[in-house]
């Protein structure tokens, strides 16, 4: 998802998921890209998986996809962007041509068959791959804000995110030797990138990290590698000129980094696309 008011100019090609729907078991079970060489981190009090470290991720991320801390609140987002993947809704930018809304959207039906979506499941196949509309226009935003109000669809948006995106990056993080501030630092750019085999996918940018810097678990120092990480993640988000804004990065992680925060503790002061955010 990228924010409408900062980010509209459409992109020549679908990169920022590549179809989640590719993914298949291994982002489902949180495998994700472990690598073999990798050993698990050392145990911590807490990684981003913490209660409370979660809540400032989703924070964190709402800043920069929302402009808003108030993340709650995009249960009901929902909007053509100009980007060229069709509709981005929800609490993590599920969009209509990229296969994770439908997959959100069929996840809802399954839980709760008849629902007010659940009518547009063939639209949904039919335009996955696409920025096309057909068959959800004039009343899928409208159905979607309504169905935004059932706790139901609120849980599958929450369950869908920490499938596809959250518990796969936290995973890989941990197995990586990172501590929480670069379990964020993969949670973001896989919610911007997506994991498929596109050069701007999170495991590229990570492959691309690992060049120039040792993983922590393979004795590599973690600052240096997170620096390399985020070299590399801000070389992706300049191939789109959707992502071509860079502060998510500039003036949101990387202040973090530099201040050593690895461990992500408040309070927290960052700025995205020039706005200032404090977490106490």
């Amino acid at each position: 998802m990228v924010n409408a008011d900062r980010e509209t100019a459409p992109p020549a090609r679908i990169s920022r998921r590549t179809v989640v729907a590719l993914l298949g078991a291994g982002v489902a079970s949180g495998a994700l890209l472990v690598s073999q060489r990798a050993t698990a981190a050392p145990a911590a009090a807490s990684g981003l998986d913490d209660p409370a470290k979660k809540e400032i991720a989703m924070e964190l991320v709402s800043s920069a996809e929302n402009s808003s801390l108030d993340w709650k609140a995009q249960y009901k987002y929902i909007e053509d962007i100009g980007d060229g993947r069709g509709y981005t809704a929800g609490i993590i930018g599920f969009c209509s041509g990229t296969g994770d809304m439908l997959d959100l959207v069929q996840l809802y039906a399954d839980r709760k068959p008849g629902n007010v979506l659940a009518k547009y499941l063939p639209a949904l196949r039919q335009v996955n791959g696409s920025d096309s509309h057909d068959g959800l226009d004039p009343n899928y935003p409208r159905d979607w804000r309504k169905a935004a109000q059932d706790t139901v669809f609120q849980q599958c948006q929450n369950d869908e995110r920490d499938r596809v995106y959250f518990n796969p990056a936290v995973a890989q993080g941990k197995a990586d030797g990172l501590r929480t501030l670069g379990q964020f630092c993969y949670y973001d750019a896989i919610v911007m990138h997506g994991d498929g085999d596109d050069p701007t996918s999170f495991r590229n940018i990570r492959r691309r990290a690992l060049r120039s810097a040792k993983l922590p678990a393979q004795g590599g120092n973690e600052t240096t590698y997170l620096n390399a990480f985020l070299d590399a993640r801000v070389w992706a988000m300049k191939q789109e000129e959707a992502h071509s804004d860079t502060s998510r990065v500039d003036t949101e992680q990387r202040v973090f980094l530099r201040k050593g925060n690895l461990d992500l503790n408040t309070p927290l002061d960052w700025k995205v696309y020039g706005d200032s955010y404090h977490i106490g």
